[in-house]
Order: structure tokens, then sequence, then C-alpha cells
């Protein structure tokens, strides 16, 4: 079979390549894949020294041959994949039935294949966060596929909400749901959030913190512009800024329990119409490594969702 493997090279990290086929253990459905997402964590993944990664913690396809324990869907069955430590990206995979979720009828495979990772890191971060009823929540880089899922979750869960997005990208929707959408960080106002959710790195971070309430928290969780967060805001702290709260944000990755009823409360979110994935690319397997250069140049904002050949 063919599968996404890494290559080492700078400007081609992962290519398509002939690997054997998966031998599922009895506690695992064999799937098979159709679309699945690219995300941040595999392109840092396959960046690494002599890694030995394959891409792909997110998928979608149907149940080719169930589990033998009878445990999982049947065969013919729609699902969802999430696999933390990646190798969705392939004709077949071998998954723990632990780690699948039926897709509901009205969520589209491309939509469905976006949703875990972001939708998980943003519900956990927003457990991380606090209560939200009447809560005051500034999200950066909400035109990303962690902001844009938190903003809408917050908004759904009570919270008052200012997301900054730029303004080339789709913002409208989180608008329509009441958000308060910035495009400038330079305009955002002073001293008044309860918590600040922020991704996007460089002097945004810095301005962010500013915003905040005294004994406000920041919770980090990336730096999608590509630049570290500054630490300046530390030293506007003598000048009279409020006292707050840095907190860096790690997804976790060993929830198997968990992951899969969180991914079906998801879907089923998704399918009420209550919670939409925003896809900034939809295209073949075959452009996966220049997808993940235009991911590291942040050229790519939403998520990327590619089709298995």
């Amino acid at each position: 079979m063919r599968a996404l493997t890494p290559t080492g090279r700078p400007g081609r990290l992962a290519e398509i390549s002939d690997v054997d086929a998966p031998r599922p253990a009895a506690h695992e459905a064999l799937v098979r894949v159709r679309n699945f997402s690219l995300s941040r964590p595999d392109f840092l993944c396959l960046s690494a020294p002599g890694t030995r990664y394959r891409p792909g913690i997110d998928a979608v396809g149907h149940v080719e041959r169930p589990a033998a324990d009878g445990s999982g869907p049947t065969a013919g069955v729609r699902v969802v994949l999430h696999l933390p430590s990646g190798g969705a990206a392939a004709q077949l995979v071998a998954v723990p039935t632990t780690r699948l979720a039926p897709v509901p009828a009205g969520v589209d495979s491309a939509s469905a294949a976006a949703l875990p990772l972001a939708g998980l890191a943003a519900r956990r971060l927003l457990a991380e966060a606090g209560p939200l009823t009447g809560r005051r929540l500034l999200v950066t880089g909400a035109d990303g596929g962690v902001g844009g899922l938190l903003a809408q979750l917050a908004v759904a869960g009570g919270a008052e909400v200012t997301a900054v997005a730029a303004e080339r990208e789709p913002w409208r929707h989180l608008a329509a749901l009441g958000t308060t959408v910035v495009h400038d960080g330079n305009s955002l106002p002073t001293g008044g959030f309860d918590v600040v959710l922020e991704s996007v790195g460089g002097t945004l971070g810095s301005t962010a913190a500013r915003t905040l309430r005294t004994g406000g928290r920041i919770l980090w969780f990336g730096q999608a512009g590509g630049e570290p967060l500054t630490n300046d805001f530390f030293f506007g702290l003598f000048d009279g800024g409020p006292s707050l709260t840095l907190r860096h944000f790690t997804h976790p990755t060993d929830a198997e329990e968990t992951d899969a009823r969180e991914v079906a409360d998801l879907l089923d979110l998704a399918s009420e119409g209550r919670l939409r994935v925003e896809i900034s690319h939809r295209g073949h397997w075959g452009e996966t490594a220049a997808v993940l250069e235009d991911m590291a140049h942040g050229r790519l904002s939403g998520k990327a969702v590619l089709t298995v050949g």
C-alpha cells in the first residue's frame, strides 16, 4: 500500500511511498482512509533531524475490517480517527477502536477530518480557562484552526469574546455569533479581559498581555506567526501594568479514553450547525510537501485537508 513518509529534506519533508500494509491487533479496526488533515505538529515532527514520523493525526475513512474482538464500529461505517502519534496519512490504517468515532450524516468528510486535534485543543484550553459565563476572553489567531473553534465554543459557553483575525481571512461567521472581531492588534482595548488565549507569538503576545485585568491569565499555546512570544510586557508591568499569570498550554496526547467521546461531542455540534471548521486548502495528498511549506511560512490559515489517491 502507499503512505506518506518522511524524507528528511527541507523543502520537501514528506513523500508518498510504498510501505507494508498494517496488520491490525485484535482491538484494532482496519480503516481505508479517504481524507486527512495536516497540522502544525505534523510540520514540527517532520522537521526534526532523523525523524521517522509519518504524518497524519486526524483522518476520515470507512471501516474495511472491524476489530477481531468485536469492539468498535462495523464494516462500512464512516469514521474519524485521531492518532496523536501520527500515521493516518495512508491508504490503510490499523486503529484502536478507542480512537474511532462515527461521523454523523450531516458532517462532510473534510470537515470531520479537520476537527479532532483543533477541537480537542480548544475544549481543553477553555477548561483550563475556567468558568466562561459572563467572563471576557480575548482570542488571538482566530482565523486559525484552533483559534476559530475556541471563539465559537467560548461564545456558546456564555463568554464575551473578542477575537483577533486577519481581515483577508474568514471571520464573518464569528461576528455573526456575537464575537467582537478586531483586525489590528494595536487597537485592542486595555485592562478588561479575564483571560487571553494567545497563539500568534511575536509582539502581539505583549500587546495582548496589556489588555488583561489585574490578576488575569494568559494561556499561551502557539506561535503561528512564526516569531516567539516576546516578553517585553514584563517590563511594562513596572509602569503600573496589571499583575498576571502566564501559562504555556500543552495539548495532552495520552487521553485515549476521553478523546473519542470528546470528538463525538464536537461532531454532534458540527452536525447541528453550531460549530464550523474553516478549511483553507483542499487538495490531493501529492501536494503535502507544498502545503507543509505554506504552513511553515505562515501562508496557511485554517486547516488543510487532503484526499488520499
